[in-house]
């Protein structure tokens, strides 16, 4: 009797085992693909947007979008063109397949995302009203009326023209860096608003409901 309980339990133990190897194996073996969801995939979507590969909305969902952004980012920097995030590929995009995203890789990822909208919206404004573009988009992160991150903020539909019409895409300039950095450690010349527009081109009658707190260069922002 006592035998037989001994071989259950070894039997038992033996199949616990390959189980946990064979979850280990998958997760030193992870890949992002179709169907995916979740904020690694939320990480690939910006790099990729950032790169300019990627042209649809940041919402941690590997959708078709993301499977042909994925594609064409393998075929230009030779990968294996499959259409997932394995391995290599994310290597290639420096995003760990396993463990916990570090805060400073989302903070890296922020920041430019944040840079290129402020040299694209603000380029040519007094420094202070470009730290208050980027304050903007922090406002909105911590609204309850808008996406909850910064990624999230800036890819809504039809937030920001410069998203829209190519700007985005270029190159951020020194003094956008530093406004975004100057923004994100908590300078917010806008006083807390959560939106702006330049008076002169403004062409949506909605905005103009808007309670003007302050203007600064170009631009009126309001609350």
């Amino acid at each position: 009797m006592r035998q037989s309980y001994k071989k259950a339990f070894r039997s038992t133990l033996a199949v616990l085992t390959a189980c946990l190897l064979m979850l280990f194996a998958t997760a030193d073996a992870a890949v992002l693909t179709q169907g995916s969801r979740g904020e690694r995939v939320a990480l690939v979507q910006q790099r990729l947007k950032e790169w300019g590969y990627y042209s649809g909305n940041v919402d941690g969902v590997f959708g078709r979008n993301t499977y042909q952004a994925v594609l064409r980012f393998q075929r230009n920097n030779g990968l294996t063109a499959d259409g997932q995030i394995g391995k290599k590929t994310a290597a290639a995009m420096g995003i760990p397949l396993t463990g916990t995203l570090s805060a400073s890789l989302h903070r890296e990822s922020e920041l430019s995302l944040l840079a290129r909208l402020v040299s694209g919206e603000a380029r040519g404004e007094p420094y202070i009203g470009q730290v208050a573009v980027a304050a903007v988009v922090l406002n909105r992160v911590r609204s309850d009326d808008f996406p909850d991150t910064i990624s999230g903020v800036i890819f809504q539909p039809g937030a920001f023209d410069a998203v829209w019409d190519g700007q985005f895409d270029m190159t951020p300039t020194d003094s956008a860096w530093r406004a975004a950095r100057d923004a994100m450690n908590g300078w917010d010349p806008s006083g807390g608003c959560t939106y702006y527009y330049n008076p002169a081109t403004a062409t949506s009658e909605w905005i103009w409901t808007r309670q003007v707190q302050l203007t600064i260069g170009r631009h009126a922002f309001a609350i």
